[in-house]
This record gives C-alpha cells, structure tokens and sequence, in this order.
C-alpha cells in the first residue's frame, strides 16, 4: 500500500471544539475485570441501526454460549447470539436502554452456570476466502460497530461498485469525557486491534491506514504503535479536543479533506471503523466467536470502585453497578455514554447492548442541573465552538418558529449533536434538543408526505383501471346492442317458424332443470372435497337426491314423448356452430378481464379472438343455409318477443338501481327504462290474455320435482352467502333476497307436499300446522346460526327456550289437526362450552388483527410476523382442544 499524503504523520486541525473537563483518570488506571456471571440475561432484538433480528430459537429450548439465538431481518440487520448457556425464559416485551423508558421485544435466558460454548469453527485462514465469504463471516457473527450508532458492520464493508476505498481509519480517539473503553482496549489488546485491522485491510484493499489517537492516551499510542511493527499502518497522535471522535472531524484532522454536506464518508473514499469493532472481527475471523460480549466503563462519584469490565451482552445494569460499588444514597444520574451525548436511564432494570460503552453513576455535585435557560445574547460563542461550522443560534430561532425548509437549508442535518454550542451557552440554552426535536418533526413530516404521494399514486392508478373498465363495458354493451338489432332484423325478415309443440316445452323446461341440478352439485362436491363438514355432506346428500329426481323426470318426460323426426344434417351442424361460437366468446370475455395480462395471455386473447371470428363465419354461412322452418303462430311470436323484451329492460334496469350515487345522466336513463319496461308489461299482459288457455296441467309429482329442486339450490345458494366473513351492503341485501326466495319456495313446497282435496276448503286446523312447521324450521334455524356464531350462553339459552316453544305449539297444532300425532322425538344440540368460545374468540380476534395490519401499508415486518405468529397459535390451540 502506498501512501497518497505526501506527509502521512501530518495533522490538521478542525474549526470549534471545545475542552470540557475529562474525568478519565477515575476508571484508566486498573485492567479490564471480569465480571460474575449474571444469573439472567436480557438481550433486545434492536441493538443496531436497521431492522431488529428475529427470534429462530422457542421458550424453554435450551441454548449454548455462542449459538445463534435471532436471525437478521433484512440486509440492515444482524442476528442475536447467545451470550451464555442456559434455558429461554422469555421472548417478549422487556425493559430497553432509551430514555423514553418504553419496552422493545427482547429474548430473556436463565443461565445454567456451565458457561458451556458452542463448538466453533473459524476458517483455517481467511486470506482464502472470497470477499463475500468473508463479509457474511462478520455478519454472522453479529458484529454492529461498537463506537456510534450501531450500524452492522458488513453493511458499512459492502462494497460499492462505484467507489472504491482508497483510506481506512480506525477511531481510537475517544474523546467523551469520563470514557476510558477504547483507551484500555488498546493497552491490553493491541496485538487483537492490529490483527483485526489487517482483516479489514485484506478484505477492502486500502491504499492507506490510518489510526488516530488523541496525546492524552500516551499508553495506548505506545502499545498501538509497537503492535504496528511489520505493517504499514500509520498511527497519528493529536492534540485533544472534543468532539475530534466525530467521524467526519476525524477524517478532516487526518487527511484534511472534509466530508461534502449530506454525504457520507464512503462518498470520498474513506472508511471509518472503531477500535472495538476491529477487536470484534479478530475474535469472529480467526477465533470464530460472535459478538456476545464488550468492554464498557463503569464510571461516576457515586461509585466506590469505578474501571472497566469485560461484560456480557444482556447483563443488567444493575449487576454492574453492584460490581463497581454503587452508593444508591448518593446516585443522582445514571448516564449511558458519557455527559456530552449520553442519556439517562429510566431504570437499572435496562440490560447492556452491544453499543454500551459507559455507564456513568454521577453525584448532584459531580453533573448538577442546568440552570434556568434565558434569551440568546446573540453572543456567537456556540457558532465558534461547533465543529460542522454551523450557526446554532440561527438553527435555534428557526427550530423555535418550526422553519422546516429553513432549517434543511442551513444544513440541520449536519449537526452532530455533540452538545459543543449548548456547553459553552452563558444562556444555558438546551441547543441539542432544540434540534433534534426540530430532526424528528421533518423526518415525520417526510415520512407523511411520501405516505400521501403513495396513496395518491394508488388511487390515480385505481381510477385509471376503473375507468378502462367501464369504457370496456361500454363497447361490449354497444357491441351486444348491434348484435341485438341485428339479429332482430334478420328474425323480421325470416319467415316465421313452426310453433314448438307443449311437449317440446315441458321437455326443454325439464333438460334445463335437471342440468341446473347436476351443477349445484357438483359445485357442492368440490366444496365437500376442499372442506368436508357434516353440513356440507348433508347439503350435498340433499342435492343429490334432487338431481336424481329431476334426471328421473327428464327421464320419464323423454319415454312418454313421440320419437323426434331425423333431424337434419345442416341443423345439428348449425347446432354445433352456436355451441362453439358461444363457448369461445365465453372464453374471450374471461381472458379480457384479466388486470394486466402477461405476454402469453395476450398471445391467447388474440388466438381466441381469431377462432372466435371464424366461428362467427362459419355460423352466419350455415344460418343462410339453413331452410325455412314451418311458420309459427303469429300471436305466439309476439308474446315471445315480449317477454324476451321485457326480461331484457328489467335486467337493464336492475342493473342501472345498483349504481352508487348516479349523476343526472344515469337517472334520466334509469327513468327512460323504467318507462319502457312499463310499457313492455303492459303489452305482454295483453298479449298474454289474447293468448287461449292451455289445458289445465295436474299438480302432480312433475310440480312438487320442480318445487323441491328449486328449494334446494336456494338453500345450498343462501348456506354459501351466509359463510362470508364480513358481508357488505350488497350482499347482506343479496343474503335478504335469496333468503325470502327461499321461504317463498320452501311454502310452495309444503303446500304441493301436502295433499288436499279438490274444491274444498283448507281445514283450519292445517293452516296452523304449517304455520307452525314454518316457525319451528325458522327457530331451528336461528339456534343453528347463533351457535355457528358462537353467541354467549345467555343469548343460545333464549333461542333453545324459544324452540321448545315452538316445538310444543307443533305438537298443538297437530292434535288439532286431522294428521296423527306424531312420535316426540326431541334432541337438544348442547352448547359451546367456556373455553372452546374463548379460543374460538381468541382466534377471530388475532385473524382480525393480522388483516387490519396487512391493510395497512406502513405496518412493521416484525408486528405482521407477531400477528401471524398469533394467530396461526390461536388456530393451534383450537384444532388440539377440539380433538
């Protein structure tokens, strides 16, 4: 590696800083200490910049020290080890170091105390490997960077095709006060830095590497220095000031070349790693160990025996500060980091994380309070003491006024938040919260406004495709309306044809039927298959026979009618014309509903489209082939052309009611319609009454087939609508209906079933029989349905009370009837018990709450996992208790 300054040990200095008191001599001056063993350990799934890990081990496993207990949840992301061994006790909500105090998800072990590793492998040598290779070596091992923010360090490793990394730096400044971390870390580990270093060295290929350490370390130089014999690293020692551990005033005070507003360090090519995260990376590449442990300093008057201990990830702060001697008497403030950018801690139940690297137990006399902040002076010392040559004072008043475009435009997002300017206020204004606060409310902002640009982008797409649609309906509608005139124009002009005999009529009524039957169940059969349920197999069973009956009718019709006359060969060839021309254009209109078809669904739209056209051909060649049928009545023509037109308005008209808030167009078309269908009745009941009254059909087993037909495909119809989850407007209007329809028929089926003589009058007694069968089969009903529902016992108790009454009025009103009585035979279904409902209740809830999320586009990844995760124990816990 060569160099590219022409004086590598040239320093250059930074604008502002400041020195505040240091304080590190209260925990430099003793080694690194073990700590015990701590007896339970709480390990966030967020410790680093990016998406939290997610859990892969389950309460109760037993897991080793070392093995990987959350896997990484994205490419900014980094998985979870286990710091010790012992058994899972928790994963869940648990205290979080964060000054709001809120809980985050965290995997909680209880160790054994055995300490027991996981075997591990590290590569025989990891000059070997390939630059992937090696980048998801580090980022198994969990490594985040130790000295900032936490972001992982295989991320910030990647490299990017565009900029290649001429200069890499390792910060070993350390600049906080009280922080004595790195500053140890080099003393006693330097050869471990060294090697670490030269791991970062191979797999990026810097032309040069650059350490830079503050003079007030001269021990850690030495030791950093010696450790550098045989490599070309270059050790720069500085003068002190803070915040020189700034990653861009680091890279001014080596190089002098300053990072551009708003970019990154990786944007002039020059990375920046921490001392400790160089560490980390010895231990993962060439010892195989994860990040599972850190050196942090246990620091502050209110303790009695302050330094710096080697901890595990997860221990509790409180166990640490019992280690250093805590006096609870005298702690004001508990600081995590140091007094410049630190925090204080809500709580000592909060756990150590991987980017911990001081907690500072302070005294009211060692950090008091601010005192009260007062107007700015404007006297310009916070803008000479920041170090991004900023104006705080201008950003001050702009944060007050919430001057968003003001603010970005004075670069705030390049402030640090070092708490230079606020330290040297004589107004003792608290500048850093200003800012970022003023921070948090334009990234809110942002977010918002990229939220609404994102929804307006969906609806205009939405109505886009709305408006495709209903111009396609429009042509099909035109298209339909044009076939329509024209195939009345040719009916004009044919001459009319023979008049179907009654025979022929019942015999196409019956054919019709009977393939209506065989579709309801075979679509019932398919359910039956997908989900076989005791009401399916019923309703199936019950379809069944009604298709058997209808195929015996059609069968029955077919024998007693008189042989058919050979049909000739143009006819049955016509017919297949008809039935192919009619299954392509069933097939067309399918594919042309699809939203966006592919490139071979388009390639199929156009081959069916071109078969369809040759049908259409072939069609209208045989049609004028065809001879001329016998002439049919003319009074039969015109009613038939009446009713096919008044079918056809009030479909029309049906479908014009069903739409949302139409304009005046639409209502003056639905008001011409309604005219015309109205005019079109009017003319059929006349024809209607010209017509001579057919002879009088017996009610027989032909009527009660058809009634008991017509029942059960309202029933199947009305058990399919009622299974939808969440009914709309519309379809509980449809359910309503299709529900009324079916008492209408199940009435007209008791009726037929029930023989009465002829021209006499219906006892009185049976009327209240049937009602009081009807009101029986309504009660039965509503107790089925509650219970499906799932209702309280109170409610099911009520319905049950109301069928026994029901029943007893049955058993009334067939004593007074002329029927015998029948056998009381009464089972009484039992109820949902307590904790089949509460688990029923369970699982609707959690299956309600993962729809609402994924509904929602800002949901988090990890709150959609827990919803599933829910629901699919939920459904878990069902299915075991109802075995």
């Amino acid at each position: 590696m060569s160099a590219v300054l022409k004086d590598p040990m040239k320093i250059w200095d930074i604008p502002g800083g400041i020195h505040p008191a240091e304080h590190k001599d209260l925990s430099n001056r003793t080694p690194i200490q073990a700590l015990p063993l701590p007896r339970r350990l709480v390990l966030p799934l967020g410790q680093h910049i990016g998406a939290a890990a997610e859990p892969c081990v389950a309460v109760g496993q037993r897991v080793r020290k070392g093995e990987k207990i959350a896997e990484a949840n994205g490419f900014v992301s980094v998985p979870l080890h286990a710091p010790t061994s012992g058994t899972i006790a928790c994963i869940g909500e648990q205290p979080y170091p964060h000054a709001s105090g809120m809980l985050a998800p965290a995997i909680v072990i209880d160790s054994d105390g055995l300490d027991e590793w996981l075997p591990l492998t590290p590569p025989a040598d990891y000059r070997s490997l390939e630059p992937g290779e090696l980048l998801t070596l580090i980022r198994e091992a969990g490594i985040n960077g130790l000295g900032g923010a936490g972001f992982p360090t295989a991320v910030k490793l990647t490299a990017r095709p565009t900029q290649k990394i001429h200069t890499l730096i390792i910060n070993g400044t350390e600049c906080e006060p009280y922080i004595t971390a790195d500053d140890v870390l080099m003393r006693e580990r330097a050869a471990e830095l060294v090697a670490g270093i030269a791991v970062l060295a191979h797999l990026i290929q810097p032309e040069q590497v650059l350490i830079g350490i503050e003079d007030n370390k001269p021990e850690a130089a030495a030791a950093v220095q010696a450790a550098c014999a045989g490599h070309d690293f270059q050790v720069g020692v500085f003068p002190t000031k803070y915040p020189s551990g700034g990653e861009k005033q680091l890279i001014q005070i080596l190089t002098g070349v300053e990072v551009p507003s708003g970019g990154l360090p990786a944007d002039i090519g020059i990375l920046c790693q921490n001392v400790g995260t160089c560490v980390a990376i010895h231990d993962a590449v060439l010892l195989g160990k994860p990040l599972i442990s850190r050196i942090t300093t246990l620091t502050g008057a209110a303790l009695a025996r302050p330094g710096n201990v080697e901890a595990l990830i997860g221990t509790p702060v409180r166990e640490l500060l019992a280690f250093a001697g805590l006096d609870q008497g005298r702690l004001n403030r508990l600081i995590m980091g140091g007094p410049m950018m630190g925090f204080t801690l809500p709580s000592l139940d909060v756990p150590l994380i991987k980017t911990s690297n001081c907690l500072l137990a302070s005294t009211a006399e060692e950090l008091p309070a601010p005192p009260p902040a007062m107007p700015c002076i404007r006297c310009g010392e916070c803008a000479e003491a920041c170090p991004a040559s900023l104006l705080p004072q201008q950003l001050h008043f702009f944060a007050l006024g919430q001057e968003h475009e003001q603010l970005k435009a004075h670069n705030l997002f390049d402030c640090i938040e070092c708490g230079a300017c606020a330290y040297v206020c004589p107004s003792s204004i608290p500048l850093v919260q200003y800012y970022r606060v003023a921070k948090a409310e334009i990234r809110e902002l942002e977010q918002k406004q990229l939220k609404a640009e994102h929804s307006k982008q969906r609806f205009e797409q939405r109505q886009e495709r709305l408006r495709r649609a209903e111009e396609q309906k429009e042509a099909e509608r035109k298209a339909r309306a044009e076939k329509a005139a024209r195939a009345k124009a040719a009916q004009a002009e044919a001459p009319p044809a023979a008049a179907a005999s009654p025979a022929d009529e019942a015999l196409k009524k019956l054919k019709i039927e009977a393939s209506m039957a065989q579709v309801a169940l075979k679509k019932a059969e398919k359910q039956l298959a997908a989900h076989d349920t005791a009401e399916l197999q019923a309703q199936v069973a019950e379809l069944r026979r009604a298709a058997e009956a209808a195929q015996q009718a059609l069968a029955e019709a077919q024998a007693a009618a008189p042989a058919p006359a050979p049909k000739a060969a143009g006819d049955e060839a016509l017919k297949k014309a008809k039935i192919e021309a009619a299954m392509l254009k069933a097939q067309l209109r399918k594919l042309e509903k699809l939203d966006s078809p592919d490139g071979e669904q388009q390639a199929e739209i156009a081959r069916v489209r071109q078969q369809l056209e040759a049908a259409e051909k072939a069609l209208a060649e045989l049609d004028s082939e065809k001879p001329a049928a016998a002439a049919k009545p003319a009074g039969d023509e015109a009613l038939k052309k009446a009713k096919i037109e008044a079918a056809m308005l009030k479909a029309q008209l049906r479908k014009l009611e069903k739409l949302d808030n139409p304009d005046d167009e639409q209502q003056a078309e639905i008001a011409r319609v309604r005219q015309q269908l109205e005019a079109a009745e009017k003319a059929l009941a006349e024809l209607d009454s010209e017509k001579p009254a057919a002879a009088a059909k017996p009610a027989g087993d032909d009527a009660l087939k058809k009634a008991k037909i017509e029942a059960a495909m309202l029933k199947a119809q009305l058990r399919k609508l009622e299974k939808l989850d969440s009914p709309d407007d519309e379809q509980q209007a449809e359910i309503a209906r299709v529900r009324q329809q079916l008492e209408a028929a199940e009435k007209a089926l008791t009726e037929l079933d029930s023989p009465k003589p002829a021209a006499t009058a219906k006892p009185a007694g049976d009327e209240a029989l049937k009602k009081a069968k009807i009101e029986l089969a309504m009660k039965r009903a509503e107790l089925k349905k509650a219970e499906k529902a799932g209702s309280d016992e109170s409610a099911l108790q009520a319905l049950r009370d109301a069928l026994a009454a029901a029943e007893q009025a049955l058993h009334a009103a067939e004593e007074n009837s002329d029927k015998p009585a029948p056998q009381l035979v009464r089972t009484e279904r039992p109820g949902v018990d307590a904790e089949q409902k509460a688990l029923k209740t369970e699982v609707a809830f959690a299956r309600a709450d993962l729809r609402k999320l994924e509904r929602d586009d800002s949901a988090a990844a990890d709150a959609l996992e827990h919803a599933r995760s829910r629901l699919a124990e939920a459904e878990r816990k069902l299915a075991e208790y109802q075995a």
